[in-house]
């Protein structure tokens, strides 16, 4: 009798024990909108897993790709609202919501995407800026160069730019009015078509587009404007309850993680820029050099795009130019 009492009781320790080990698991999910097979979504994916791994399970995340939780421009508001726990998202969707940040996607002359990254983070440890305060960042990455690519005519000069119509949004749009062409205002998705039918002479976008958008296959000319190449700010973040529900030795494993995956995002972008750029090659895509002359030219032209950025950021009492001298020193 009393053995089997003891059986009992020591069956009903371990149920309460896996019990409760089952409710301290916590379970995030994580709002992506890059498609499964583009690299950062692959990177993301990864960072899930090492979550997992790293934390032993405690920490498990459920990855949600191809806005399938959340659209891109809703990521944000949904990482604050709950609806995903961890969001990866463009910045500038919500144009004018992160002055400070923004300053990362001007035509700081970019050469690589781990270039971009490393400074967008430099920009959000020095400044800490208090946009970010509804959410808990876990790091940012930016895109390699974006660069000119004309369908027909070669631009070498900004005498070249003069009438052209070309593709671009936000910052790139800022890019081409001040090199003299005309921006017309179309979404990434539209470029393609846009380029293939004539009905822009070029667009402005990073080198990888060659391939993941197949834009080397309906433009012919790649100018190397380095000296007024911009990128594209990305943030991971999550939302701030949950990241204060988790233990400080869990917020360490992740911070640490999240260290290592600036430099892997970073190289991703310049590994998927090569593929990119391979592929402009294969379907006859000519490189345009760019004279240091010419170059010192486009960057005076941009220069009122800068005036403006510190401008605006003056009207919200924010020192623009202490952002834009600190990348320049840190580029």
């Amino acid at each position: 009798m009393k053995k089997t009492m003891f059986l009992s009781f020591l069956i009903f320790c371990l149920s309460a024990v896996f019990t409760l080990s089952a409710y301290a698991k916590t379970e995030l999910t994580y709002a992506d909108f890059f498609p499964p097979t583009h690299t950062q979504s692959q990177l993301a994916a990864s960072w899930c897993a090492e979550v997992e791994k790293r934390t032993n399970g405690e920490v498990v995340i459920k990855y949600f790709p191809a806005g399938s939780l959340a659209k891109g421009p809703q990521i944000y508001d949904g990482v604050i609202s709950g609806i995903a726990d961890i969001g990866l998202t463009v910045l500038s969707y919500t144009a004018g919501r992160f002055p400070v940040a923004s300053a990362i996607d001007l035509p700081m002359g970019y050469k690589s995407g781990s270039q971009a990254t490393r400074v967008a983070n430099a920009v959000l440890n020095k400044f800490q800026p208090k946009e970010f305060d509804d959410t808990q960042i876990m790091y940012l990455h930016a895109h390699g160069p974006g660069l000119l690519h004309t369908v027909s005519k070669k631009v070498v000069t900004l005498d070249d730019m003069k009438g052209l119509k070309i593709r671009g949004t936000g910052t790139s749009g800022s890019i081409i009015t001040a090199l003299g062409g005309s921006p017309v205002g179309k979404p990434m998705n539209e470029s393609y078509e846009l380029l293939h039918k004539g009905v822009v002479d070029g667009a402005l976008y990073p080198i990888e587009s060659n391939k993941g958008w197949k834009l080397g296959e309906v433009t012919k000319y790649m100018t190397e404007n380095y000296s007024t190449s911009y990128s594209l700010a990305f943030g991971v973040m999550m939302n701030k309850a949950k990241w204060k529900a988790l233990s400080p030795e869990i917020q360490g494993i992740i911070n640490t993680i999240n260290a290592e995956w600036i430099v892997k995002t970073g190289q991703g972008w310049d590994d998927i820029d090569k593929e990119g750029l391979d592929y402009f090659k294969e379907k006859g895509g000519e490189i345009v050099p760019q004279s240091p002359e010419e170059s010192e030219k486009w960057q005076k032209a941009i220069a009122p795009i800068f005036d403006e950025y510190v401008k605006s950021l003056k009207e919200k009492g924010i020192d623009g130019k202490a952002v834009i001298d600190f990348i320049k020193s840190n580029m």
